[in-house]
């Protein structure tokens, strides 16, 4: 089973200049990673846009797809292939009625009430599960239980995000999900080789989440 490895950029997180935050994502996408959500919400358009564009052309000839974080706008104008919309933003079915087919639509959420109105999109984000250094103290980490209730609701594919590393990347897998997002496991990457092996090690946890 292929299972799906998203990298999610977080400029609060890794406070890297554009020409840097796209180099690592070049090297992840080479290394295999599937998806590169772009989170940059304190940009203006305009240099969200280049930031877009530039990912969409590093990740060219690569299986990464590229998606934006809540701007559908952002992601048509830079030929991304889709956005990323949070659980407060437009809904997914209101999205979908404008853009083309095969844009993909992927959609946070954080229960299995969540999951189970997830007809319009095309994969969903479950998280918090594991703590993280990324998200404030009052978002507590769900845990795999509701991960496990979430994917079992859910009629597309559930990615688990927080705190996963390729350590814990097996036992959000045997939960049911059909990969994992990560910000610091995947961006802190320095080279391109140590984007191959953070990106071969969790597809060993991957691989071995199967054989179970």
């Amino acid at each position: 089973m292929q299972h799906w490895l998203s990298v999610v950029t977080n400029r609060q997180r890794f406070d890297l200049s554009p020409s840097e935050l796209i180099r690592r994502v070049y090297w992840l996408a080479a290394a295999g990673v599937d998806l590169v959500q772009i989170r940059a919400r304190d940009l203006s358009d305009r240099e969200l846009t280049r930031l877009v564009r530039n990912a969409v052309a590093a990740t060219r000839g690569t299986p990464a797809r590229v998606v934006v974080n809540d701007r559908a706008d952002v992601a048509l104008a830079a030929d991304a292939a889709g956005v990323h919309l949070r659980e407060d933003s437009s809904s997914a079915a209101r999205v979908r009625a404008f853009v083309p087919p095969g844009f993909l639509i992927g959609c946070s959420i954080h229960d299995s009430s969540g999951a189970r109105d997830s007809s319009a999109c095309d994969y969903l984000l479950f998280g918090t599960v594991f703590p993280s250094s990324s998200k404030p103290a009052v978002h507590t980490a769900a845990g795999l239980e509701p991960l496990r209730d979430a994917c079992a609701a859910a009629n597309c594919p559930v990615l688990g995000i927080g705190g996963v590393t390729a350590d814990s990347a097996r036992d959000v897998v045997r939960a049911g999900a059909a990969g994992v997002a990560a910000i610091a496991s995947l961006l802190s990457v320095t080279s391109e080789a140590e984007a191959r092996d953070v990106v071969a090690g969790f597809r060993r946890a991957f691989a071995a989440a199967d054989r179970e």
